[in-house]
Formats: C-alpha cells, sequence, structure tokens
C-alpha cells in the first residue's frame, strides 16, 4: 500500500448564475482509504450531495455570476500494484450479483451490440473470463494510439475503434464494449494516478471475472497501482467531473497533481 495526495483545482468565468453537479469526492473502499480531504468552493455557496446510482457522491450547486473556483484534495491509502487473477473465471450470468447487471448491457458510448464478431475473433481459443479481459485490453493498446489530448468530448467505442486513435476514456469504452459483447460485465472508472503524463485525470475499465472487479488498463503495458478512484459508472456519460446547466460557462483552467506521501497524514 502507499499514501498519495490527489489535488484538483478548477477554475470558472460564469456569464450568469448557473447550476451545477461536481462529481469529484473519492469513497473509502476496499482498495483505497480516504483518511483526510478538503473542498473548497470561492465564493463560497450552498451546496446538496447525493449518491448517485453508482455510488458515487455528487456535489449540487448554483454558482453566482462571475468568477467561481473548485479546489479540492484527499490524502489517500491505495494499493501500490494492481490486482491480478489469470484464470479467474467466466461468472454465468444468472450467478451475477443484480447490481452488475446493467454492466452488461450496451450504453451511450458502448456499443457492445456491435463488437460481437470482433471480440470473439481477439479472445478465439482464450480461456474464459480474466484471461479475455487480459486478452481485450492487450489487443487495444497493440491496436489504438493512445494519444493524450487527441479528443475533447468522448469518442465512442465504434468510433475510437474506426479512428484508432484516442484519450484514456476513449480506449476504455472500447474495452467495455468488447468485454460486455462476450457477456463480461465491464463498467469505466474515472480517478487519479500518480506518476501518470501528462498529469491530468485518467479513465480506465473493471471487468467482473471471478467473483469480484478487476482493473484494466489498455494505455499502460503494466498498469501499476497509485490509483485513486472517485466514480463508476457504465460510460464517460456517468462520470463526468462536472456537468453545467443553462447558457454556456467559460471553463477556464483545470490543475491536476498526484504526490507521493511518506507517511499517512495527520
Amino acid at each position: 500500500m502507499v499514501w498519495i495526495r490527489a489535488t484538483c483545482n478548477l477554475d470558472f468565468q460564469m456569464g450568469e448564475s448557473t447550476p451545477l453537479i461536481f462529481m469529484l469526492r473519492p469513497r473509502s473502499g476496499v482498495q483505497q482509504w480516504v483518511a483526510r480531504e478538503a473542498y473548497t468552493l470561492l465564493p463560497s455557496v450552498p451546496v446538496v450531495e447525493y449518491t448517485d446510482i453508482f455510488g458515487n457522491l455528487c456535489q449540487r450547486m448554483v454558482a453566482p455570476a462571475g468568477a467561481f473556483s473548485v479546489h479540492t484534495t484527499a490524502d489517500v491509502r491505495t494499493m501500490d500494484g494492481v490486482d491480478k487473477a489469470p484464470g479467474a473465471c467466466f461468472v454465468d450470468i444468472q450467478n451475477l450479483p443484480d447490481s452488475v447487471l446493467m454492466y452488461l448491457l450496451p450504453s451511450r458510448y458502448c456499443e457492445s451490440d456491435r463488437f460481437g464478431n470482433l471480440a470473439r475473433d481477439i479472445v478465439d481459443g482464450v480461456r474464459l473470463g480474466y484471461d479475455q479481459v487480459s486478452t481485450v485490453s492487450d489487443w487495444i493498446r497493440n491496436s489504438v494510439r493512445y494519444t493524450p489530448g487527441s479528443s475533447i468530448f468522448p469518442l465512442s467505442a465504434v468510433e475510437v475503434n474506426g479512428q484508432g486513435e484516442g484519450v484514456c476514456r476513449d480506449l476504455a469504452h472500447l474495452g467495455i464494449a468488447l468485454c460486455r459483447s462476450i457477456s463480461i460485465p465491464a463498467r469505466l472508472v474515472v480517478g487519479f494516478l500518480y506518476g501518470l503524463e501528462p498529469m491530468d485525470l485518467h479513465a480506465w475499465f473493471e471487468a467482473y471475472v471471478g467473483d469480484r472487479w478487476y482493473t484494466f488498463d489498455p494505455t499502460e503495458e503494466v498498469p501499476r497501482g497509485g490509483r485513486l478512484a472517485v466514480a463508476y459508472g457504465r460510460d464517460a456519460a456517468d462520470v463526468a467531473v462536472y456537468h453545467q446547466f443553462g447558457p454556456p460557462a467559460l471553463f477556464s483552467s483545470m490543475d491536476v497533481r498526484v504526490e507521493l506521501l511518506d507517511a499517512p497524514a495527520v
């Protein structure tokens, strides 16, 4: 296990009073423990927090006209590696937990109903379960260029497969669609990754095999630890860092930092 400090600063210029929903607070879980966090709004406004259907912490507020900023930081104990389980079994649909079933279905950016033939070709002869997902992730890494900054808006799995290039979120969409097309539940994860270059928020995917979720990251030859998951969902439509409603506001800057801590925060 390692301790990291993840910081995210967002700056806006609001033309008028604007409703916003943010998704910036991580939750403690099996593989991460949030020891300390701070969440600052300038200017300060009333906030209502709720938990969405995926278990993510969401913050509702109305930002006033003019400059508005959000500053978050969290000290977290997290895994120093990624769990691997070659040979972990495929879970029959009838044995999946109810909460996992939604991650079998096509979604806005993961058109899994259009990838059955390709997925079966990729995993032909591969043992069912974890090994299939690992093979899918390797195929994406070798077939689709990971190019930070290459897409501003999310690409669907069909789009990134045709384009042959995308950001981390786009590659994850393709991995999710391919997994779902062979009846393996898969979901998108957005969060922080220590040592990411260039530093930014990061996205990867998880697949449900062997009766639990495992991490896969097509942007890395060997997925590493130092991850802080902030949000989970079917695809990018569910895990946006913020949603803005009404007239467009100017998003002026975002600064993301992830530091390694020597000892637990006090």
